[in-house]
């Protein structure tokens, strides 16, 4: 080989070191970092966006086979919007509590508010 094909071969290998060096170092910087932890977090929030898409497509699925209708589905054809599990029916009023009762007061504080 000749002197010239040598030397492009070295300054190619050169270009591509230094190329990768600088890529590393950007890499441990603080905006590298933070950089790399921001795509991983739309990596995890996209992978369990998908995950509970599969799931209520499994569920909804499994749902149409057992011929069960869903939570969903019953409120819909009702008329009425669906509350998510654990929240209170707005149709339905709230108990009155005595608050001389409440177990949080203290008896002190029982004896001063009569």
């Amino acid at each position: 080989m000749s002197r010239g094909a040598w030397f492009v071969a070295g300054a190619g290998v050169g270009v591509y070191a230094v190329a990768r060096a600088r890529r590393a170092a950007e890499v441990l910087t603080p905006e590298g970092l933070a950089d790399r932890l921001s795509g991983l977090a739309v990596g995890v929030r996209l992978f369990t966006d998908e995950v509970r898409a599969g799931r209520e497509e499994k569920e909804t699925d499994l749902r149409e086979r057992l011929g069960l209708a869903s939570e969903r589905q019953t409120a819909l054809e009702a008329g009425t919007t669906p509350t998510p599990a654990g929240t209170p029916d707005p149709r339905q009023p709230e108990p009155v509590t005595d608050p001389s009762t409440s177990p949080m007061t203290s008896p002190m504080t029982r004896e001063s508010t009569h």
